[in-house]
């Protein structure tokens, strides 16, 4: 009974999580912060829904299967975030203009387009 509780809270915190994150999509002002909500509040929604199908189907297989997803969202989320915002600062897309100061500015480069290419 108390397992069923526990897992049930995570997996409506872990959906909560999920969907504040596809509003953050949505609504936040450009790439940057919606890359921050979707790495932030998406992976650990996606953990807390991970932990709750480990508490709701015990077996090794799936505690061996669980741990290694959640390992490899707490890896590759954070990586995979700071990539494609470095890409989207290269790139040249704008910063909102509530953002105070550009940290980056001047010491990245931007990317040299070749000719052909839009």
């Amino acid at each position: 009974m108390i397992r069923m509780l526990v897992a049930s809270t995570l997996l409506v915190i872990g959906v909560g999580l999920i969907v504040i994150s596809s509003l953050g999509l949505i609504r936040l002002p450009d790439v940057y912060n919606r890359m921050n909500a979707v790495a932030k509040s998406g992976s650990l929604g996606l953990i807390c829904v991970l932990l709750a199908v480990l508490l709701l189907l015990p077996g090794p297989r799936t505690v061996l299967v669980g741990l290694v997803a959640i390992g490899l969202q707490l890896v590759s989320a954070p990586v995979g975030g700071y990539a494609l915002a470095r890409a989207a600062y290269r790139a040249g897309s704008p910063l909102t203009d509530s953002t105070r100061y550009d940290e980056l500015g001047g010491r990245v480069p931007a990317v040299r387009r070749r000719a052909g290419r839009g």
